[in-house]
């Protein structure tokens, strides 16, 4: 089969025998390219793309030297290209998301304010030990062990109290907004 003139080939380099080529370095340029691209469906599809890039410049290959070298230098580019598009993509991704994070903040401001109005004295109004337990956890930082341990109960009682401390506070906050409406 002779190659037609539009895609470069040389005449020594018929389409079987690129693919031929190609199909022989397949997989070893796909564990190169995911050594530079870790995520498996891009890799493949970059992989692709220098299946691409590799035709459209197969007339300066030269046959008597090493077709794998030749084509990871092109899977290089291809995966920079990728991992470049990709950082953009995630760059305008963060971008936006900080930006409708910052709006959604100012909208919620008053809110917010509202609900650690609440959340004082809802704290305010638990028993003693419970009060007790939040603030070594929550403000003071202690280790669940080291609570238990200065309590003389097992982690799993300190556990499953804060579990129902953060209910109760939950639920009295949303009362007091309630009735704030």
């Amino acid at each position: 089969m002779k190659p037609d003139a539009s895609n470069d080939a040389p005449p020594s380099l018929s389409h079987e025998q690129f693919m031929r080529l190609f199909l022989g370095a397949e997989r070893e340029l796909l564990r190169y390219v995911m050594a530079l691209v870790p995520n498996v469906a891009d890799a493949r599809d970059v992989v692709q793309e220098t299946a691409v890039a590799l035709w459209q410049a197969i007339g300066k290959y030269d046959p008597a030297r090493p077709f794998v070298p030749w084509a990871c230098r092109f899977a290089l580019n291809e995966a920079r290209s990728h991992l470049r598009r990709e950082s953009r993509r995630r760059r305008l991704l963060e971008e936006d998301v900080a930006a409708m994070l910052g709006e959604r903040r100012v909208e919620t401001a008053g809110q917010l304010d509202l609900r650690r109005e609440h959340l004082r004295d809802c704290l305010g109004r638990l028993p003693d030990d419970q009060r007790q337990l939040v603030r070594g956890y929550y403000f003071d930082e202690e280790s669940i062990p080291d609570l238990a341990a200065r309590l003389g109960r097992g982690p799993e009682a300190i556990y499953k109290t804060l579990q129902r401390i953060r209910q109760a506070l939950h639920g009295c906050i949303e009362r007091k907004l309630q009735t704030a409406r």
